[in-house]
């Protein structure tokens, strides 16, 4: 696929600076044999008993830290992406110079100290090896020196109401650097009502990397380098999947990052489900991909040459999907992580339906 397919016209202030005040207040475009509106409250009315909703329950850690190199004063910006283990973390780093191993970056907040000592060259994806070092638990210390890691298209710093509604209400499993953000739709009540109707609500984990935010700059798709993300999809949703193929009832996506779980995870042997287990991901989805596993998406509207477009055209229709953000855009419906929701049905799905 050309990146340049992945373009379209967004005035700027259909960009959600902010959440609404009620997560389930969101609009839902439904993108069927025609489009049509609603909210996403009302996302139960289209499901059946039996059906699986999978949701992403990775949390996101507060992983952009502000500081200064010692001995230079220089300023540094750090965004940890995955720990490796025994203190050691793979991080992106901005500042005014190159920051070259034994480089040593002092983090405070009040009283709160954390020392990042870099130790290696950035690797192929960009990125250092830093080892954190303070007198505290490193993840306990986080939560005191970090900031949430808004998208760079909001245009703001982190503000302390993001501590809540930059996570899902299931948000479990620490390790993310995004949320997945159509889980951001969801509140207790919603899935009450999903579960009244008869719907199972199934986890998976995967931990969202900053490659969600790198927009496509190869002329071709497929020259782009995928990063790579860690996820991990437990038995009992794979039982809950493979019970759903039992009465032929749909798998619904909550979000492309359920989407590339899944489909990394598709079972060769049993068409239509899927294998327990964990592992780490690169799967880019792009127009041509066949869908194994999941049936129909909820998902937020994306940023303009982005992998997750591309999976989203392939998923509903290059041509059915572009007229549904048009329509977006005439219906001013807000875009990108805070913004609205659009549900749609795969056209390509190969599972048992």
């Amino acid at each position: 696929m050309k990146t340049d397919e992945l373009d379209y016209l967004l005035p700027e202030e259909l960009i959600a600076r902010y959440p609404l005040t009620e997560r389930a207040a969101s609009r839902m475009l439904v993108v069927d044999d025609a489009l049509s509106h609603a909210s996403v409250r009302a996302l139960p009315e289209r499901l059946s008993a039996g059906a699986v909703v999978v949701v992403n329950d990775t949390r996101v850690m507060k992983a952009r830290l502000f500081g200064r190199k010692i001995g230079t004063e220089g300023r540094v910006e750090l965004l940890l992406v995955r720990m490796l283990g025994d203190g050691v973390w793979q991080a992106m780093a901005r500042s005014s110079k190159p920051l070259r191993p034994g480089a040593a970056i002092a983090i405070e907040a009040g009283d709160e100290r954390l020392i990042a000592h870099v130790e290696g060259q950035r690797d192929a994806d960009g990125l250092l090896n830093v080892r954190l070092e303070s007198s505290r638990p490193i993840e306990e210390l986080l939560e005191r020196v970090g900031h949430m890691p808004l998208p760079p298209y909001l245009g703001r710093g982190d503000e302390p109401s993001d501590e809540d509604r930059y996570q899902t209400v299931f948000a479990r499993v620490s390790g993310a650097v995004a949320a997945p953000t159509a889980g951001l739709h969801f509140d207790e009540v919603l899935l009450s009502e999903l579960r009244a109707r008869g719907v199972t609500v199934a986890p998976v984990t995967l931990h969202v990397g900053p490659g969600t935010f790198r927009p496509v700059t190869a002329a071709e798709l497929d020259e782009h380098p995928m990063h790579s993300e860690w996820y991990s999809l437990p038995p009992e949703t794979a039982a809950a999947i493979a019970a759903a193929r039992g009465v032929g009832a749909p798998v619904v996506a909550v979000g492309t990052t359920v989407v590339r779980t899944l489909e990394s995870a598709a079972s060769v042997s049993r068409p239509g489900e899927v294998e327990p287990g964990e592992g780490d991901t690169r799967l880019l989805i792009q127009p041509g991909y066949s869908f194994a596993v999941v049936d129909a998406l909820l998902t937020n509207f994306h940023l303009p040459r982005s992998t997750l477009l591309a999976l989203v055209f392939a998923f509903g229709g290059t041509e059915r999907v572009r007229a549904a953000y048009e329509e977006a855009v005439r219906e001013r419906y807000r875009f990108f992580s805070y913004g609205d929701a659009m549900f749609l049905a795969s056209c390509t799905s190969k599972g048992p339906r």
